[in-house]
């Protein structure tokens, strides 16, 4: 079961993850909270895990990393925790939520996609600051968001988003259905949108790198079970998920 907490609000969502029965004291679910970029790659680990769990039901909730600590620490019954930063996740250590320490998975960089027409003929990022080009980005909370500003930053671009999406897919949803010029994305993102999107080169991407981190929740209803879960992300098999999804491997040391 995948939700989508950023589509219907953060009381909702914790209403909804209520209903769900939280944690898995009953061995019937496993809830987990992954940045929207881990949307693919999660999702298909997710038919990994429970093939080898008989009776355990991995539900799925992706959005913002900032929205989704934003939950934990409301109290919203899960599990696992998986963000598209250090901070982030930071944030929830401190707050003492966590079960041991968050590890670090897998890395992202930042992708410039266009339309398939590319109809403002981006050919660069600093084509960004031409006169009448719209683009978007995620919000400056968001992982997806301060990454961008570093980008820009590093680019030289002084133009303004004209608009901040909440997550990163929501980003993405305004490149695919035309909405925007260009959008800054995740490598992941761009890929799962395939043929939806026309990818712009960025070399200055590889200086901007975001590290995924995934720990157990200190109330996860059963800790084994959520153990699990973040050594299949982090084993070969995962690994090996994560890189056909985009994403390169977790840095070496912290």
């Amino acid at each position: 079961m995948t939700l989508r907490p950023g589509s219907i609000g953060l009381a909702a969502a914790l209403l909804v993850l209520a209903g769900c029965g939280g944690g898995t004291s009953s061995g019937s679910a496993l809830v987990v909270l992954a940045a929207s970029s881990m949307t693919d790659a999660f999702g298909e680990l997710e038919q990994a895990y429970e093939s080898e769990h008989d009776g355990v039901d991995v539900r799925l909730s992706f959005d913002s990393s900032s929205t989704l600590a934003e939950q934990v620490v409301q109290g919203a019954p899960a599990d696992v925790l998986a963000t598209a930063d250090e901070d982030t996740m930071q944030s929830v250590v401190d707050a003492g939520l966590t079960a041991g320490q968050a590890v670090p998975f897998a890395q992202n960089r930042l992708a410039l996609v266009t339309p398939p027409d590319n109809p403002a003929l981006i050919d660069s990022i600093a084509d960004l600051d031409a006169g009448g080009v719209a683009f978007a980005v995620c919000v400056p909370d968001a992982p997806c968001g301060a990454a961008t500003q570093r980008l820009l930053d590093l680019a030289g671009v002084t133009a303004d988003a004209v608009t901040q999406e909440d997550n990163v897919r929501d980003t993405l949803g305004k490149v695919t259905e035309g909405e925007v010029d260009a959008g800054l994305v995740y490598v992941s993102d761009a890929r799962a949108a395939g043929n939806a999107i026309h990818l712009v080169p960025v070399p200055q991407a590889a200086r901007v790198l975001n590290s995924d981190l995934i720990a157990v929740l200190s109330d996860a209803g059963s800790a084994p079970q959520a153990q699990d879960w973040v050594d299949l992300v982090t084993s070969s098999r995962g690994q090996q998920v994560l890189r056909d999804h985009g994403f390169l491997p977790a840095p070496r040391s912290r």
